[in-house]
């Protein structure tokens, strides 16, 4: 089950959800909008390998916007800080985000129950579009777990993606063993 606009602001007055900073004007129905943080990364190279540590160049988008090219993987960030305590936290990307042939997520759409960071967005665009920081760029779905957890993503000892930033991060796949 989807968490509703009521269950959402419920579970913030609880503890069980935090968002910073919170508007409420971007609690939808059944989601909360989330907005594109002024920071972009890319890969240095153009081929990556997932055995090896591949680095990434970081700016910041400037107030009059910058405009991403097809055939490329943008690192960005969200603005807002997440925790999630209780629930399967999911980041979906806006149908008007859509619409400008902008995707958010390769395929890390699903956060783990205590996940407790901004979001790290794989931008890629169908055509050239121009892009702002602070814009609407996704939304948060919260889904009820079933069943105790176990253990939570923000006390696993192997967790790549604990530490708290605002900038985007490149991918860890060269820490797994294979």
């Amino acid at each position: 089950m989807i968490l509703s606009d009521k269950r959402i602001l419920e579970e913030i007055e609880k503890g069980n959800i935090i968002i910073e900073p919170f508007k409420r004007e971007c609690l939808g129905t059944n989601s909360y909008d989330v907005h594109l943080g002024k920071h972009l990364a890319t890969y240095r190279d153009r081929v990556l390998d997932a055995k090896v540590h591949n680095e990434i160049d970081g700016f910041e988008i400037p107030k009059e916007g910058f405009v991403l090219q097809p055939n490329t993987l943008y690192l960005g960030v969200t603005m807002e800080y997440t925790e999630t305590h209780s629930h399967v936290p999911f980041l979906e990307g806006k149908s008007s985000t859509g619409r400008l042939g902008i995707d958010i997520h390769a395929t890390a759409g699903k956060g783990d129950v205590g996940f407790c960071n901004t979001w790290t967005l794989e931008i890629s665009c169908a055509q050239p579009v121009r892009i702002y920081p602070g814009m609407p760029i996704g939304q948060l779905i919260y889904f009820v777990v079933e069943g105790d957890i176990e253990t939570m993503y923000n006390t696993k000892s192997n967790a790549k993606y604990n530490n708290p930033t605002t900038r985007p991060v490149e991918s860890m796949m060269w820490k797994n063993k294979f």
